[in-house]
């Protein structure tokens, strides 16, 4: 959780919001007079949403929260300036100020204050168990130093995706000579610490000396970053296509929100002083920064971002989330922004989702009472069960007058759990859309009775694993066989957990789940599938690589520590029998933390490229986000957007099926969920469904929520994107403008 002050621990009343620098600082930037002049031109109230957030991020600025407060500088500054301090408090305060002061994103200060404790600490001739801790944490305060100083300054495509290699070795080595021989020290006195030899191995790549130098018995052999099969390499272009926003983590929504029929990208970011971004696409890879014009960038922080078309007007809206992780401080308000021709209003007040306020970084839309009008579920992060503040999660219904109301007391769903992500799927086929919990502690799966009510049947129906800490979940048909299935991740890994695993130890991390729906039972075949690892998910989205017409899982890795650097995960669904790691192979194993992910064509070539919000919690931690171009493949689509009427404008809960025939002259069914998204993805509200090896397509039906109608289409051509309208007989068709 992140913030960009004047300077760290310095004042916090100014007035200027602005994106840290490249080397992660927090210097204000004045507007250019090109940017007073929009400013002046814009509607008079424009900069009230964003004076309300900057005075929520200058208090929390000022405080000593965890995450985003700096207040604790000066009091470890204090501290350590008594002259009567004994020696062995020295170097435990200096250690921690250390730690802050990397925190804080102030990289130089926190390397003069570790070389000094560690100092002080040999002095002493301190015991290896008091030693230990220090040698490690100078490690990856060095580490740190050399990804700003190379991966950062000197950013390259290459940087940070493992193994590392090319463009992603270290140009200025001295940080990652000193990180090494810290690790190094370490691994002297204690060999059995992995997370120390996971980062001492991490190290040597960034110097080229990878695995040559490293004696065997610290060895991470290169076996562990080797792909299960071969797979085409995606590059990452977010540099050249100008989308590669330097900020923290944050959510992303692709969709198009100017109506020209290209897609777009809008971002949001945790920095709490931070501005959304939008970038409006022109075509091929090519886009231009958009934020001023949309009005978005009057909106600061928002862990997430969804796109919707709320008020079925035709247009994606967006819903932005905010105070995740902040515990009682998260109480900031969201905000809900109508699109109004590429331009948004804030207009959370006016329909009635501003109070209360809760932290959240979890929501999803849905017609649960299927009136054909979205009502949007929002999963807080309670702590009733700790004995701490309530926030119990909210059941928002729409009414005909565009307003909401949260109904979740009466309707059973309030959760008071620490929710970390939500889902909606009608998992067991009766025409009404369920809900899925994640929770820090057991999860819940919330049966629809009907539009009437909801019931817990997540014990009953076995899903409430993992029991911990789980994250990142969503209902999809791993198998197309009709029944959704149930994917939740698993977030209580620590980075010697990611190291046994990878080693093939034993480690005490839980696996995410993967619920297979058997006709509304579930069985967790998360083991037989191959997904039993210790992979630390926090965004994550599933799509489908390389259009064989089953959905693959992208998971976006990490956690707020500096040390956790483990890469991001891609695995590829192989024909519904199992998941199998490409990422080596694809290029997708970035260490930079990672969050909202996008699976869309974004060149309409007829593949999926992925877009990915990188970056930390931290006030220091801020990188460039990044966008993996799909090379192709061979495999026919068919792109499917749709239009309700009865039903939902967007047609959320809707079911489509594809009939397909292979060569052999065997068919088969593509089964899709329209609205059933990860809590944590962005990915546009259509549906980009591969063909895979198909030399005919023979039918596409939809089966609308409201209404019940299912519409049947024989005449439909492979290889463009079609408008299906509710009751409407004909298709509105265009040709993919990257396909013949």
């Amino acid at each position: 959780m992140l913030l960009a002050l004047a300077a760290c621990g310095g004042d916090a009343t100014g007035p200027e919001p602005a994106a840290p620098d490249e080397a992660g600082s927090a210097q204000r930037a004045l507007p250019t007079p090109q940017q007073a002049a929009h400013e002046a031109s814009l509607p008079a109230d424009w900069t009230s949403h964003r004076a309300g957030f900057q005075a929520v991020a200058n208090t929390l600025a000022a405080s000593k929260n965890q995450y985003v407060g700096f207040g604790q500088l000066d009091e470890l500054r204090q501290s350590l300036a008594r002259q009567d301090l004994p020696d062995q408090a020295r170097v435990s305060l200096g250690s921690r100020y250390a730690m802050e002061l990397l925190r804080c994103g102030m990289v130089e200060d926190a390397v003069a204050q570790i070389i000094s404790t560690r100092q002080l600490t040999e002095s002493l001739n301190a015991p290896a168990q008091v030693m230990l801790p220090v040698l490690q944490l100078e490690g990856i305060i060095h580490l740190r130093q050399a990804e700003v100083e190379n991966c950062i300054r000197l950013h390259d495509a290459e940087c940070c995706i493992l193994p590392l290699q090319g463009g992603g070795q270290h140009t200025v080595q001295g940080p990652a000579v000193r990180a090494l021989a810290a690790f190094e020290a370490c691994l002297a006195i204690d060999p059995r610490q992995l997370d120390v030899r996971w980062l001492f191995n991490l190290s040597a790549m960034a110097l080229g000396r990878y695995p040559d130098a490293i004696p065997e018995p610290v060895r991470i052999p290169p076996t562990v970053f080797a792909s299960d099969e071969d797979f085409p390499r995606f590059p990452d272009v977010a540099g050249d296509a100008d989308v590669d926003t330097f900020n923290h983590c944050g959510g992303v929504a692709v969709e198009d929100f100017d109506g020209d029929g290209l897609l777009d990208i809008v971002t949001s970011t945790f920095d709490l002083a931070g501005p959304m971004h939008a970038y409006r696409g022109l075509g091929g890879l090519r886009f231009e920064d958009n934020s001023r014009r949309s009005l978005l960038d009057d909106q600061l922080g928002g862990l997430n971002c969804i796109a919707v078309d709320y008020d079925n007007d035709g247009d994606p809206d967006v819903l932005v989330l905010r105070g995740a992780w902040l515990f009682d401080d998260g109480r900031i308000r969201n905000s809900l922004l109508r699109n109004d021709e590429g331009r948004f209003t804030d207009v959370t007040s006016d329909v009635g989702l501003a109070f209360p306020t809760a932290p959240t970084q979890a929501a999803c839309w849905g017609d649960f009472d299927d009136d054909g009008r979205l009502d949007l579920y929002i999963g807080n992060e309670s702590r009733l069960d700790r004995g701490e503040t309530s926030f119990p999660s909210q059941l928002f219904v729409a009414d005909a007058d565009g307003r909401f109301s949260d109904r979740a007391p009466e309707l059973g769903v309030t959760n008071d759990r620490y929710a970390k992500g939500v889902a909606a799927g009608d998992y067991d086929n009766d025409g009404d859309l369920d809900l899925y919990v994640s929770n820090v502690g057991e999860n819940r799966l919330y049966r629809n009775d009907d539009g009437a009510g909801f019931t817990d049947v997540s014990a009953e129906l076995g899903v409430q694993d993992p029991d911990g800490r789980s994250f990142a979940c969503w209902f999809f048909d791993v198998q197309n066989d009709g029944w959704l299935d149930l994917f939740v991740g698993a977030f209580d890994a620590q980075l010697a957990d990611v190291a046994a695993d990878a080693l093939g130890l034993p480690h005490g991390a839980s696996a995410p789940r993967l619920y297979r729906n058997d006709g509304g039972q579930f069985t967790d075949v998360a083991t037989d599938m191959g997904l039993d690892h210790a992979w630390l998910p926090m965004g994550a989205n599933f799509g489908d690589l390389d259009h064989d017409g089953f959905l693959d899982i992208y998971l976006a890795t990490g956690d707020p520590g500096y040390q956790t650097l483990t890469p991001n995960v891609m695995l590829r669904n192989d024909g519904g029998a199992r998941f199998l790691d490409v990422t080596t192979a694809g290029g997708f194993g970035h260490v930079q933390k990672g969050h909202g992910v996008a699976f869309a064509d974004l060149d309409e070539d007829g593949d999926q490229d992925i877009y990915n919000q990188l970056g930390g919690f931290y006030p220091g931690d801020a990188y460039r986000n990044a966008l993996f171009e799909n090379p192709g493949n061979d495999h026919h689509v068919l792109y499917v957007r749709l239009e309700g009427s009865t039903s939902n404008r967007p047609g959320y809960g809707a079911r489509v099926r594809v009939v397909v025939e292979d060569a052999d002259g065997a068919r088969r069914e593509i089964h899709r969920a329209m609205g059933s998204v990860s809590s944590f993805g962005g990915s546009p509200a259509r549906l980009e469904i591969g063909l895979g090896d198909a030399v005919a397509l023979i039918s596409l039906q939809v089966r609308w929520p409201t209404s019940g109608l299912e519409q049947t289409f024989t005449d439909v051509e492979w290889d463009q994107l079609i408008l299906v309208r509710e009751g409407d007989p004909q298709l509105i068709r265009r040709p993919l403008a990257g396909r013949p």
